[in-house]
Protein backbone atom coordinates (compact mmCIF):
# COMPACT_ATOMS: atom_id res chain seq x y z
CA UNK A 1 0.00 0.00 0.00
CA UNK A 2 1.46 3.33 -1.01
CA UNK A 3 1.79 6.40 1.18
CA UNK A 4 2.02 6.80 4.93
CA UNK A 5 -0.54 6.72 7.70
CA UNK A 6 -2.26 10.05 8.11
CA UNK A 7 -1.27 12.52 10.81
CA UNK A 8 -4.60 13.69 12.24
CA UNK A 9 -2.93 16.63 13.98
CA UNK A 10 -2.22 18.44 10.69
CA UNK A 11 -3.74 21.88 10.19
CA UNK A 12 -6.75 21.97 7.90
CA UNK A 13 -5.88 22.52 4.24
CA UNK A 14 -7.94 24.66 1.83
CA UNK A 15 -9.43 21.53 0.28
CA UNK A 16 -10.17 19.79 3.57
CA UNK A 17 -13.62 18.16 3.55
CA UNK A 18 -16.47 20.06 5.17
CA UNK A 19 -18.74 18.33 7.64
CA UNK A 20 -22.02 17.06 6.19
CA UNK A 21 -25.45 17.01 7.84
CA UNK A 22 -25.45 13.20 7.59
CA UNK A 23 -24.52 11.36 10.80
CA UNK A 24 -22.58 8.25 9.74
CA UNK A 25 -23.05 5.21 11.96
CA UNK A 26 -20.01 3.60 13.61
CA UNK A 27 -17.77 6.00 11.70
CA UNK A 28 -14.80 5.72 14.08
CA UNK A 29 -14.97 1.94 13.96
CA UNK A 30 -15.22 1.97 10.16
CA UNK A 31 -12.13 4.20 9.99
CA UNK A 32 -10.28 1.89 12.36
CA UNK A 33 -11.14 -1.07 10.14
CA UNK A 34 -10.15 0.65 6.88
CA UNK A 35 -7.02 2.29 8.36
CA UNK A 36 -6.93 5.10 5.76
CA UNK A 37 -3.48 6.10 4.50
CA UNK A 38 -2.10 8.94 2.44
CA UNK A 39 -2.01 8.47 -1.34
CA UNK A 40 -4.32 5.44 -1.20
CA UNK A 41 -7.65 4.98 -3.03
CA UNK A 42 -10.90 4.11 -1.26
CA UNK A 43 -14.43 3.36 -2.46
CA UNK A 44 -17.54 4.48 -0.59
CA UNK A 45 -19.91 2.04 -2.29
CA UNK A 46 -23.05 3.58 -0.74
CA UNK A 47 -22.27 7.31 -0.77
CA UNK A 48 -25.65 8.52 0.53
CA UNK A 49 -25.06 11.68 2.57
CA UNK A 50 -21.31 11.37 2.22
CA UNK A 51 -20.50 10.80 5.89
CA UNK A 52 -17.98 8.00 5.39
CA UNK A 53 -16.36 9.72 2.40
CA UNK A 54 -15.86 12.93 4.38
CA UNK A 55 -14.42 10.96 7.31
CA UNK A 56 -11.96 9.10 5.06
CA UNK A 57 -10.83 12.32 3.38
CA UNK A 58 -10.35 13.99 6.76
CA UNK A 59 -8.34 11.06 8.12
CA UNK A 60 -5.78 10.89 5.30
CA UNK A 61 -4.67 12.64 2.11
CA UNK A 62 -6.34 9.92 0.10
CA UNK A 63 -8.80 9.80 -2.78
CA UNK A 64 -12.37 8.51 -2.52
CA UNK A 65 -14.73 7.28 -5.22
CA UNK A 66 -18.34 7.44 -4.06
CA UNK A 67 -21.04 5.34 -5.73
CA UNK A 68 -24.79 5.81 -5.40
CA UNK A 69 -27.82 4.95 -7.50
CA UNK A 70 -29.94 7.76 -6.03
CA UNK A 71 -29.83 10.85 -8.32
CA UNK A 72 -30.30 13.16 -5.33
CA UNK A 73 -27.33 11.65 -3.47
CA UNK A 74 -25.25 12.00 -6.64
CA UNK A 75 -26.17 15.69 -7.01
CA UNK A 76 -25.26 16.34 -3.38
CA UNK A 77 -21.99 14.44 -3.77
CA UNK A 78 -20.94 16.31 -6.87
CA UNK A 79 -21.58 19.63 -5.14
CA UNK A 80 -19.44 18.45 -2.24
CA UNK A 81 -16.70 17.22 -4.59
CA UNK A 82 -16.26 20.72 -6.05
CA UNK A 83 -14.74 21.84 -2.72
CA UNK A 84 -12.27 18.97 -2.46
CA UNK A 85 -9.71 19.58 -5.17
CA UNK A 86 -10.28 16.37 -7.09
CA UNK A 87 -10.02 14.07 -4.07
CA UNK A 88 -13.68 12.97 -4.26
CA UNK A 89 -15.25 11.52 -7.40
CA UNK A 90 -18.95 10.64 -7.53
CA UNK A 91 -20.30 7.91 -9.81
CA UNK A 92 -23.98 7.21 -10.39
CA UNK A 93 -24.87 3.53 -10.47
CA UNK A 94 -25.41 0.38 -8.45
CA UNK A 95 -22.56 -0.82 -6.27
CA UNK A 96 -23.13 -4.35 -7.55
CA UNK A 97 -21.72 -3.03 -10.84
CA UNK A 98 -18.56 -1.60 -9.26
CA UNK A 99 -16.24 -3.50 -11.56
CA UNK A 100 -17.69 -1.82 -14.65
CA UNK A 101 -18.26 1.57 -12.99
CA UNK A 102 -14.72 1.89 -11.65
CA UNK A 103 -12.75 0.36 -14.52
CA UNK A 104 -12.71 3.56 -16.66
CA UNK A 105 -11.74 5.88 -13.78
CA UNK A 106 -9.35 4.01 -11.46
CA UNK A 107 -5.97 2.63 -12.50
CA UNK A 108 -4.51 2.33 -8.98
CA UNK A 109 -5.10 -0.56 -6.58
CA UNK A 110 -8.00 -0.06 -4.15
CA UNK A 111 -7.04 -0.01 -0.48
CA UNK A 112 -10.50 -0.09 1.05
CA UNK A 113 -14.22 -0.39 0.33
CA UNK A 114 -17.05 0.48 2.68
CA UNK A 115 -20.76 -0.37 2.53
CA UNK A 116 -23.48 1.38 4.53
CA UNK A 117 -26.40 -0.84 3.60
CA UNK A 118 -30.11 -0.17 3.35
CA UNK A 119 -32.07 3.05 3.15
CA UNK A 120 -30.41 6.36 4.02
CA UNK A 121 -31.63 8.91 6.55
CA UNK A 122 -32.19 11.42 3.74
CA UNK A 123 -34.45 8.95 1.93
CA UNK A 124 -36.39 8.11 5.09
CA UNK A 125 -36.86 11.76 5.99
CA UNK A 126 -38.27 12.73 2.56
CA UNK A 127 -42.01 11.86 2.50
CA UNK A 128 -42.10 12.19 -1.29
CA UNK A 129 -39.72 9.21 -1.60
CA UNK A 130 -42.26 6.89 0.03
CA UNK A 131 -39.85 4.94 2.27
CA UNK A 132 -41.36 5.84 5.63
CA UNK A 133 -44.64 4.80 7.24
CA UNK A 134 -44.42 7.73 9.66
CA UNK A 135 -45.51 10.40 7.16
CA UNK A 136 -47.80 10.53 4.16
CA UNK A 137 -46.29 10.24 0.71
CA UNK A 138 -46.54 8.30 -2.54
CA UNK A 139 -45.87 4.57 -2.10
CA UNK A 140 -42.67 4.67 -4.16
CA UNK A 141 -39.49 3.35 -2.40
CA UNK A 142 -37.31 3.39 -5.54
CA UNK A 143 -33.73 4.35 -4.69
CA UNK A 144 -32.84 5.02 -8.32
CA UNK A 145 -36.21 6.60 -9.26
CA UNK A 146 -36.44 3.97 -12.01
CA UNK A 147 -38.53 0.83 -12.50
CA UNK A 148 -41.71 -0.33 -10.75
CA UNK A 149 -42.63 1.36 -7.46
CA UNK A 150 -43.79 -0.40 -4.30
CA UNK A 151 -47.39 0.35 -5.31
CA UNK A 152 -46.77 -1.25 -8.71
CA UNK A 153 -45.15 -4.29 -7.12
CA UNK A 154 -48.06 -5.00 -4.79
CA UNK A 155 -50.64 -5.09 -7.58
CA UNK A 156 -48.44 -7.43 -9.64
CA UNK A 157 -48.33 -10.16 -6.96
CA UNK A 158 -50.86 -12.74 -5.87
CA UNK A 159 -51.79 -12.95 -2.20
CA UNK A 160 -49.55 -15.98 -1.82
CA UNK A 161 -46.59 -14.27 -3.51
CA UNK A 162 -47.06 -11.15 -1.42
CA UNK A 163 -47.13 -13.20 1.79
CA UNK A 164 -43.94 -14.98 0.79
CA UNK A 165 -42.21 -11.67 0.02
CA UNK A 166 -43.22 -10.15 3.38
CA UNK A 167 -42.17 -13.32 5.21
CA UNK A 168 -38.80 -13.65 3.45
CA UNK A 169 -37.72 -10.01 3.27
CA UNK A 170 -39.52 -8.61 6.32
CA UNK A 171 -39.25 -11.66 8.59
CA UNK A 172 -42.86 -10.88 9.51
CA UNK A 173 -44.54 -13.77 11.34
CA UNK A 174 -47.98 -12.41 10.46
CA UNK A 175 -47.14 -12.21 6.73
CA UNK A 176 -50.22 -14.20 5.74
CA UNK A 177 -52.54 -11.85 7.62
CA UNK A 178 -50.85 -8.78 6.16
CA UNK A 179 -50.97 -10.10 2.58
CA UNK A 180 -54.62 -11.04 3.00
CA UNK A 181 -55.48 -7.55 4.27
CA UNK A 182 -53.55 -5.82 1.48
CA UNK A 183 -55.12 -8.00 -1.20
CA UNK A 184 -58.63 -7.39 0.18
CA UNK A 185 -58.01 -3.62 0.23
CA UNK A 186 -56.71 -3.68 -3.34
CA UNK A 187 -59.98 -5.23 -4.52
CA UNK A 188 -61.75 -2.06 -3.36
CA UNK A 189 -59.25 0.64 -4.33
CA UNK A 190 -55.61 1.23 -5.28
CA UNK A 191 -53.10 1.65 -2.43
CA UNK A 192 -50.92 4.56 -3.52
CA UNK A 193 -50.00 6.34 -0.27
CA UNK A 194 -47.68 5.25 2.52
CA UNK A 195 -50.14 6.18 5.23
CA UNK A 196 -52.86 4.02 3.67
CA UNK A 197 -50.61 0.96 3.55
CA UNK A 198 -49.35 1.56 7.09
CA UNK A 199 -52.92 1.67 8.44
CA UNK A 200 -53.83 -1.57 6.65
CA UNK A 201 -50.79 -3.35 8.08
CA UNK A 202 -51.29 -2.01 11.59
CA UNK A 203 -54.86 -3.33 11.59
CA UNK A 204 -53.68 -6.75 10.40
CA UNK A 205 -50.78 -7.28 12.85
CA UNK A 206 -52.11 -8.27 16.29
CA UNK A 207 -48.83 -7.68 18.14
CA UNK A 208 -45.33 -6.39 17.44
CA UNK A 209 -42.02 -5.91 19.24
CA UNK A 210 -42.03 -3.20 21.93
CA UNK A 211 -41.12 0.15 20.42
CA UNK A 212 -41.53 -1.08 16.84
CA UNK A 213 -44.33 0.07 14.57
CA UNK A 214 -46.30 -2.92 13.20
CA UNK A 215 -45.74 -1.59 9.66
CA UNK A 216 -41.93 -1.73 9.95
CA UNK A 217 -41.37 -5.23 8.60
CA UNK A 218 -43.79 -4.94 5.67
CA UNK A 219 -42.26 -1.65 4.55
CA UNK A 220 -38.79 -3.20 4.82
CA UNK A 221 -39.85 -6.18 2.73
CA UNK A 222 -41.32 -4.07 -0.06
CA UNK A 223 -38.29 -1.76 -0.11
CA UNK A 224 -35.86 -4.67 -0.35
CA UNK A 225 -37.85 -6.23 -3.18
CA UNK A 226 -38.30 -2.98 -5.13
CA UNK A 227 -34.56 -2.28 -5.05
CA UNK A 228 -33.26 -5.89 -5.20
CA UNK A 229 -31.16 -5.02 -2.16
CA UNK A 230 -30.05 -8.54 -1.25
CA UNK A 231 -29.09 -9.43 -4.82
CA UNK A 232 -27.23 -6.14 -5.02
CA UNK A 233 -25.38 -6.96 -1.79
CA UNK A 234 -24.32 -10.38 -3.08
CA UNK A 235 -22.97 -8.81 -6.29
CA UNK A 236 -21.30 -6.00 -4.38
CA UNK A 237 -19.40 -8.34 -2.06
CA UNK A 238 -18.10 -10.37 -4.99
CA UNK A 239 -17.06 -7.17 -6.78
CA UNK A 240 -15.24 -5.93 -3.67
CA UNK A 241 -13.31 -9.20 -3.49
CA UNK A 242 -12.15 -8.72 -7.06
CA UNK A 243 -11.26 -5.04 -6.66
CA UNK A 244 -9.39 -4.94 -3.35
CA UNK A 245 -5.61 -5.10 -3.36
CA UNK A 246 -3.79 -7.60 -1.07
CA UNK A 247 -4.02 -6.06 2.39
CA UNK A 248 -7.02 -3.96 1.35
CA UNK A 249 -9.88 -3.69 3.80
CA UNK A 250 -13.64 -4.24 3.51
CA UNK A 251 -16.04 -2.72 6.07
CA UNK A 252 -19.79 -3.38 5.85
CA UNK A 253 -22.41 -1.79 8.11
CA UNK A 254 -25.82 -3.47 8.04
CA UNK A 255 -29.08 -2.66 9.81
CA UNK A 256 -31.12 -5.87 9.81
CA UNK A 257 -30.47 -9.58 10.10
CA UNK A 258 -30.93 -10.39 6.39
CA UNK A 259 -28.08 -8.07 5.39
CA UNK A 260 -25.86 -8.99 8.32
CA UNK A 261 -26.32 -12.71 7.73
CA UNK A 262 -25.28 -12.38 4.09
CA UNK A 263 -22.16 -10.38 4.94
CA UNK A 264 -21.25 -12.77 7.75
CA UNK A 265 -21.66 -15.89 5.63
CA UNK A 266 -19.76 -14.43 2.68
CA UNK A 267 -16.77 -13.35 4.78
CA UNK A 268 -16.68 -16.58 6.80
CA UNK A 269 -16.87 -18.65 3.63
CA UNK A 270 -14.12 -16.62 1.96
CA UNK A 271 -11.89 -16.70 5.04
CA UNK A 272 -12.03 -20.45 5.67
CA UNK A 273 -10.95 -21.98 2.37
CA UNK A 274 -11.01 -25.51 3.79
CA UNK A 275 -12.35 -28.73 2.22
CA UNK A 276 -16.09 -29.19 2.74
CA UNK A 277 -18.15 -32.33 2.57
CA UNK A 278 -20.87 -32.46 -0.08
CA UNK A 279 -24.04 -34.52 -0.06
CA UNK A 280 -23.65 -34.97 -3.81
CA UNK A 281 -20.02 -36.08 -3.96
CA UNK A 282 -18.18 -38.90 -2.16
CA UNK A 283 -15.15 -36.64 -1.62
CA UNK A 284 -15.04 -33.20 0.00
CA UNK A 285 -15.29 -30.23 -2.32
CA UNK A 286 -12.06 -28.29 -2.09
CA UNK A 287 -12.59 -24.58 -2.01
CA UNK A 288 -9.98 -22.07 -3.21
CA UNK A 289 -7.44 -20.47 -0.88
CA UNK A 290 -8.91 -17.92 1.55
CA UNK A 291 -9.37 -14.54 -0.09
CA UNK A 292 -10.14 -12.69 3.16
CA UNK A 293 -8.97 -12.64 6.76
CA UNK A 294 -11.63 -11.66 9.29
CA UNK A 295 -10.91 -8.60 11.43
CA UNK A 296 -12.78 -10.03 14.41
CA UNK A 297 -15.19 -12.95 14.69
CA UNK A 298 -18.16 -10.95 15.95
CA UNK A 299 -20.05 -7.99 14.57
CA UNK A 300 -19.31 -4.64 16.24
CA UNK A 301 -22.31 -2.72 17.56
CA UNK A 302 -22.70 0.93 18.53
CA UNK A 303 -22.33 1.82 22.18
CA UNK A 304 -24.97 3.52 24.29
CA UNK A 305 -23.48 6.98 23.72
CA UNK A 306 -23.72 6.67 19.94
CA UNK A 307 -27.29 5.35 20.12
CA UNK A 308 -28.21 8.32 22.31
CA UNK A 309 -26.74 10.71 19.70
CA UNK A 310 -28.27 8.86 16.76
CA UNK A 311 -31.18 6.52 17.61
CA UNK A 312 -31.12 5.03 14.09
CA UNK A 313 -27.76 3.48 14.97
CA UNK A 314 -29.31 1.05 17.46
CA UNK A 315 -29.62 -1.85 14.99
CA UNK A 316 -26.29 -1.29 13.19
CA UNK A 317 -23.71 -4.08 12.85
CA UNK A 318 -20.21 -3.73 11.41
CA UNK A 319 -18.21 -6.62 9.95
CA UNK A 320 -14.76 -6.13 8.47
CA UNK A 321 -12.11 -8.22 6.74
CA UNK A 322 -8.73 -7.85 5.06
CA UNK A 323 -8.04 -9.08 1.54
CA UNK A 324 -5.40 -11.78 1.23
CA UNK A 325 -2.99 -12.24 -1.68
CA UNK A 326 -5.01 -15.23 -2.98
CA UNK A 327 -6.93 -14.81 -6.25
CA UNK A 328 -10.62 -13.94 -6.14
CA UNK A 329 -12.79 -17.04 -6.02
CA UNK A 330 -14.37 -18.38 -9.23
CA UNK A 331 -17.97 -17.53 -10.06
CA UNK A 332 -19.09 -21.04 -9.07
CA UNK A 333 -18.28 -20.10 -5.45
CA UNK A 334 -20.19 -16.82 -5.56
CA UNK A 335 -22.10 -17.68 -2.37
CA UNK A 336 -21.70 -20.16 0.51
CA UNK A 337 -24.79 -22.10 -0.58
CA UNK A 338 -23.52 -22.58 -4.12
CA UNK A 339 -20.08 -23.59 -2.92
CA UNK A 340 -21.46 -26.07 -0.40
CA UNK A 341 -23.54 -27.71 -3.12
CA UNK A 342 -20.27 -28.49 -4.86
CA UNK A 343 -20.75 -26.40 -7.96
CA UNK A 344 -17.55 -25.64 -9.77
CA UNK A 345 -15.59 -28.31 -7.92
Amino acid sequence: MTGRRADRSRPESPDAPRQTAHIPVLVDTVLAALAPRDDAVYVDATFGGGGYSVALLAAARCRVFGIDRDPEAVRHGRDLAKCLGGRLTIIQGRFGEMLHLLAPVIAEPIAGITFDLGVSSAQLDAPERGFSFRSDGPLDMRMSREGPSAADLMVSLSERQLAQLIRDFGEERFAGRVARAITAALRCRPIRRTIDLAEIVRAAVPTSEPGQDPATRTFQALRIAVNDELGELDRGLVAAEQLLMPGGRLAAVSFHSLEDRRVKQFLQWRSEGAPRASRHAPCPVRTPAPSFKLLGRRAIRPDAAEIARNPRARSARLRAAERSAAPAWPAAFASPDRGRRGQGA
